[in-house]
């Protein structure tokens, strides 16, 4: 029983192998070669203040980051995740995933 299936399996396998592909569609182009021009890169604005520096980050117009620097404590960032101009504070740009970490000894 198992050897007709098998070989049923292998024969139609080697019918969609021999198929002719289906051609590209037509509305598909080449992907351009070289870097990326001025206008691909987010567009980067450092605003200097008597506390520290902010450098915001836009693409398209749109403000989604804020890196806040300031000249005592550790530099932060603000970002707008949903699009909706309501900025969540991270203090890295880290995935966010830790591991559990518990202590097994001390000394």
């Amino acid at each position: 029983m198992r050897y007709p299936v098998l070989l049923l399996t292998l024969m139609l396998s080697g019918l969609a192998v021999a198929a002719d592909p289906s051609g590209r569609p037509p509305e598909l182009k080449p992907v351009p070669d070289g870097a990326p021009g001025p206008d691909d890169a987010p567009a980067v604005t450092i605003k200097p203040s008597s506390q520290g520096r902010v450098v915001e980050y836009r693409a398209n117009g749109r403000l989604y980051m804020l890196k806040v620097i300031p000249k005592v404590g550790k530099p932060y960032y603000l970002i707008d995740q949903d699009g909706t101009g309501q900025f969540a504070r991270r203090d890295t740009l880290g995935s966010g995933v830790q591991p559990p970490m518990w202590v097994i000894k001390e000394f």
